[in-house]
């Protein structure tokens, strides 16, 4: 082999060996390459999943949440109908008593309503057709009644003055009985379910049924509640 052959058979050899360096730092490099994406591509595989997985769980979050408020409104929802019911039933049970402990009882409310003892009655028109007279007559009864024991308290205590005393509880008493200083019943009539209207001029009470258990729902709201529910 000349001299020429040799430098020629030298570069190729040299030329070979640069060749598969750089193949090989190639491919080092693209390993590395490979790897690097490798790793980001299951860093964000991973950061997605955690990313889904943190969504799932506000997502049942919300649900929950939503489950619950809608739970709660309709636990409200059927105290709600269950109290309604409970004082419906009340009415009711008031409208239907029979016509004597009726009166009585709307006699007992005026009374206890009245201011004057001037006032006059007024009842819804069946209730007026139906038990009116029975109605007013009982209240002024009541009111007589419950004027006598009071001033007779005040005679035992009046010493020499208790005969004077006596004396105008029965002509208070009297006057209750005979008309001249007592409840009358109106010939106007109220729409209302039950009870009754007492007025004294331009001064009116309303004692109707539904007036009554709407105040007293109030008032009664919390423990009524709680017997219903506990």
């Amino acid at each position: 082999m000349n001299g020429i052959e040799k430098i020629t058979a030298r570069i190729e050899t040299d030329a070979k060996a640069e060749v598969a360096e750089i193949l090989r730092e190639a491919e080092e490099k693209a390993a590395a390459i490979r790897e690097q994406y490798k790793a980001q591509a299951e860093a964000q595989a991973k950061a997605a999943e955690t990313a889904g997985k943190e969504a799932a769980k506000r997502q049942a979050e919300r649900l929950e949440s939503a489950a619950q408020m809608e739970a709660k409104k309709r636990m409200l929802a059927a105290k709600q109908a269950c109290l309604n019911d409970a004082f419906g039933k009340a009415q009711e049970k008031l409208l239907t008593l029979d016509e004597g402990e009726y009166a009585q009882l709307l006699a007992k409310m005026a009374v206890k309503a009245s201011k004057t003892g001037r006032e006059e009655i007024l009842l819804n028109a069946k209730d007026r057709e139906r038990v009116g007279p029975q109605v007013v007559a009982w209240a002024n009864t009541l009111l007589a009644e419950s004027v006598a024991p009071e001033a007779a308290g005040k005679a035992a205590k009046a010493g020499g003055k208790a005969g004077e005393i006596l004396s105008k509880v029965v002509t208070g008493a009297n006057a209750l009985m005979q008309g001249t200083a007592m409840l009358t019943l109106s010939k106007e009539t109220r729409d209302m379910a039950g009870g009754l209207t007492l007025r004294d001029g331009n001064v009116e009470v309303n004692c109707a049924f539904e007036t009554q258990l709407r105040v007293l729902r109030e008032e009664m709201a919390a423990q009524v509640a709680e017997i219903l529910f506990s």
